[in-house]
């Protein structure tokens, strides 16, 4: 479950000195979590002082005027007020030193006359070309939602037939590589499992990528339709086995493959990476407090944290009417502001704050998600299963997910299920210390070895 950022930024300097020391052009890196983004200001004097605009080449994103600013004894302020942003910094021998905030998220930001090169992330996994093996890019329909899907199909040799899996996503707007936090799991994944073998079809979210489609409007019962068009595209081919296709689903992708596994025939098998066994308002919560505790937080922080979310959920998932919805959740979310403790983001009022917090929680994925319950497909499912997770897992805890599972199929009268919990690893299936989103970026390892030898071992086993 990802974070956004808004990116929409301006910049104003003002000099006390010599109009060279800040008038031209600076260029800065903002680090943010599992993203580097370029910024350059152009710095310019006008008779009531100074002006800036500023350019995020990466949005494509240019000539964003200034809002408010400040400069006083080499100490530079800025602010957009209708996006929360604001920085401050200090001009010091042609450099400018600060720190960006917005949403009381604060990271360093310095500035350079000077071109400055994004550190490129090391991440030994990923797959240099040419690769050994066969690559195609490839574009279905999915003719219900009247949309087109683009991925890539690997496989072993140009000619064959091969067993194959589908890679699902997890939630949030992704592409075929499921590329987040600097890493791209799909491609380390993929590369893998056709390297001994095995064809694999990753894609573009519906509106993401290549893709047509609007992501914003979906929710997971849209996504598992995009995942049943690539299954039926997949059956076209004729390098491809169709006896022997299975899904691979990370995450809420764990949700999905069951979905489809339970009306489909022609699943072979369904691996789920970090998938859930519980209703979405009880893992959301379960998240909330786990991600809390791997921060730091006490017991009794986590609990006057936990209340107001768990009473916003019980509205949703009781909620028949979408305007009564609306009312309530403002009503609850003024009350929780009115707490002395609690606090809002900078230069954004009461009425902003919870026009959005309403948007958010209304949305249809949401809305979706908190509702359903994996168990009401997870008990239909017939096909083998392979349901991992890591230890350290804060967002899909496999004490409470695992079991949910396990649980489920059997009541199916599933044989065929295997739970494996692989020590230290997160919910990225990366080897880490604590588990905790803030790690991600950070960690080289992009999907544990062991966690793929588990994998590839398992899916001969199913399709030998």
């Amino acid at each position: 479950m990802k974070t956004s950022l808004i990116l929409y930024f301006t910049f104003f300097l003002h000099i006390t000195l010599n109009a060279q020391e800040i008038v031209g052009q600076w260029n800065g890196i903002l680090k943010v979590p599992g993203a580097q983004l370029s910024l350059v200001f152009h710095v310019t004097k006008s008779t009531d002082g100074y002006a800036a605009t500023m350019d995020s080449p990466d949005q494509k994103a240019f000539g964003i005027p200034v809002t408010k600013t400040s400069f006083e004894n080499s100490k530079i302020k800025f602010e957009i007020t209708n996006a929360s942003i604001e920085y401050n910094g200090e001009l010091k021998e042609n450099e400018i030193t600060g720190f960006f905030k917005q949403n009381g998220q604060e990271f360093p930001l310095n500035l350079s006359r000077n071109a400055i090169e994004k550190q490129t992330p090391k991440r030994p996994q990923e797959p240099v070309k040419p690769y050994p093996y066969y690559e195609e890019e490839v574009v279905f329909q999915n003719p219900n939602a009247g949309i087109s899907l683009a991925g890539t199909l690997t496989l072993p040799k140009k000619e064959g037939v091969f067993p194959a899996v589908i890679l699902i996503s997890g939630s949030g707007a992704q592409n075929r590589d499921e590329e987040l936090m600097g890493h791209k799991p799909f491609l380390v994944i993929a590369d893998y499992l056709t390297r001994n073998g095995i064809a694999v079809l990753r894609f573009d979210d519906r509106g993401v990528g290549q893709s047509t489609g609007n992501f914003k409007t979906a929710t997971t019962a849209d996504f598992a339709t995009d995942v049943t068009s690539a299954l039926t595209y997949l059956k076209t081919r004729k390098e491809i086995n169709s006896q022997k296709i299975g899904l691979i689903g990370h995450s809420e992708g764990g949700i999905i493959a069951p979905m489809i596994a339970a009306q489909s025939n022609t699943v072979n098998f369904i691996i789920l990476l970090a998938g859930t066994g519980i209703p979405g308002n009880e893992l959301m919560l379960l998240q909330q407090v786990q991600i809390a505790k791997v921060n730091g937080a006490t017991e009794a922080e986590i609990q006057k944290g936990i209340q107001p979310t768990r009473k916003l959920y019980d509205l949703i998932v009781n909620s028949k009417d979408p305007e009564k919805l609306k009312s309530d959740l403002a009503i609850e979310i003024n009350q929780a502001l009115n707490n002395p403790d609690a606090k809002l983001p900078n230069d954004i009022s009461k009425e902003q704050y919870i026009s959005s917090k309403i948007n958010i929680l209304t949305s249809p994925w949401i809305q979706y998600f908190l509702k359903y319950n994996p168990a009401t497909a997870l008990e239909k499912v017939k096909c083998p299963v392979l349901a991992l997770n890591g230890e350290k897992d804060v967002q899909v805890p496999p004490k409470e997910n695992l079991p949910a599972i396990k649980n489920a199929l059997e009541k199916a009268g599933n044989k065929n299920i295997t739970t494996i919990v692989f020590p230290n690893l997160n919910h990225l299936f990366q080897e880490c210390e604590t588990g905790s989103p803030e790690e991600y970026a950070t960690i080289e390892q992009t999907f544990s070895p062991i966690a793929l030898e588990e994998m590839l071992k398992w899916i001969k086993l199913q399709t030998k």
